[in-house]
């Protein structure tokens, strides 16, 4: 096994500690830190996104699996930054003004890192002022929009009208949540509905390659 297949194991396996070791080794050895994200880090995420759309997996190995990459990504940011390499894609996500749910939320955050991403996670309880204002600031292709409780799918509604009739610009809107559905996706104007952070991952790429 290479030290890029070592490092997507581990990553893929939720072993933080094993993963940012051997990152280190491979910047050591004079790998390319593009070529780890790449070739190491993207791959291991996919492969935990796949497994837990297919029920192989469950919410906690995808915790522990985000935790292993943001450890190696801890220590490539610096030298990505250094050599001027940047996510290819930026995203906006936050759950919607009135609900305080995150764990959704956060799993999709970590799937669109994983999928070369830039994201600015906004939290929970955001106004849509807030979404309108993040999107002018930082210009992303996709926003994500959170619900779990039923009584806040208003709020996802009014988000998708401030956003459509502001001045900012254009971007697809991926909405998802326990009480949400493509129908409901369709009927407020929304891109895409995602039912996992999975299936999110690879909406999201679709959108903003459009």
């Amino acid at each position: 096994m290479t030290l890029l297949q070592s490092i997507a194991a581990s990553v893929a396996a939720g072993r933080r500690k094993d993963a940012g070791k051997l990152t280190s080794e491979a910047l050591e050895a004079g790998i390319a830190p593009a070529a780890i994200v790449d070739e190491a880090l993207l791959p291991a995420m996919a492969a935990v996104g796949e497994k837990f759309r297919r029920d192989e997996i469950f919410i906690p190995e995808m915790l522990v699996a985000s935790l292993a990459m943001k450890e190696a990504m801890r220590l490539l940011t610096p030298h990505l930054v250094e050599a001027g390499v940047e996510p290819k894609y930026t995203a906006v996500i936050g759950t919607v003004q009135g609900d305080l749910h995150d764990i959704g939320k956060n799993l999709v955050a970590v799937m669109w890192r994983g999928a070369n991403f830039k994201v600015i996670d906004l939290g929970t309880n955001v106004p849509p002022q807030a979404f309108v204002d993040a999107i002018k600031e930082h210009r992303p292709q996709v926003v994500g929009l959170s619900a779990l409780l039923t009584t806040t799918m208003p709020a996802m509604v009014t988000t998708v009208k401030a956003i459509r009739t502001s001045d900012a610009p254009p971007v697809k809107i991926l909405v998802g949540g326990a009480p949400i559905t493509s129908q409901f996706a369709d009927e407020i104007g929304a891109d895409a509905y995602a039912s996992d952070a999975a299936t999110a991952a690879d909406l999201a790429q679709s959108l903003a390659a459009v």
